[in-house]
């Protein structure tokens, strides 16, 4: 789902103009990334936690030339930790839906790079 479907799925159901609630959506998320980023925590009750994690400096290899170490440095990253009621929804999940919802999105992704290419 991209950020315009969602757009269209709110302004449909509330009746708002969709630039009202693309507006909406965007502070949203800027003020969500604004709070990430400056190290804050930013929890959304019954959807989830965005956190600043640090991760350890270690070494890597490259594996077209495994003998030579590759130094990674320690850097800050944004994990996400689901809420209770995503996490239980996700989990009754079987592989084959999460298969099938992989394939309807790669044919959605599909139409649209069609519908884009013509005049």
């Amino acid at each position: 789902m991209t950020k315009r479907d969602l757009v269209i799925r709110i302004s449909n159901e509330t009746g708002l103009v969709q630039q009202q609630v693309l507006d909406v959506i965007q502070k949203t998320l800027d003020y969500i990334s604004e709070s990430v980023a400056k190290g804050r925590k930013v929890e959304l009750r019954n959807f989830g936690v965005f956190e600043v994690k640090v991760r350890k400096a270690r070494v890597g290899r490259n594996p077209n030339a495994p003998e030579t170490d590759v130094p990674i440095p320690e850097r800050a990253v944004v994990k996400f930790k689901p809420g209770k009621e995503m996490r239980e929804e996700v989990i009754k999940l079987t592989s084959e839906q999460v298969a099938a919802a992989a394939a309807a999105q790669a044919a959605e992704e599909e139409k649209q790079k069609g519908e884009g290419e013509h005049p």
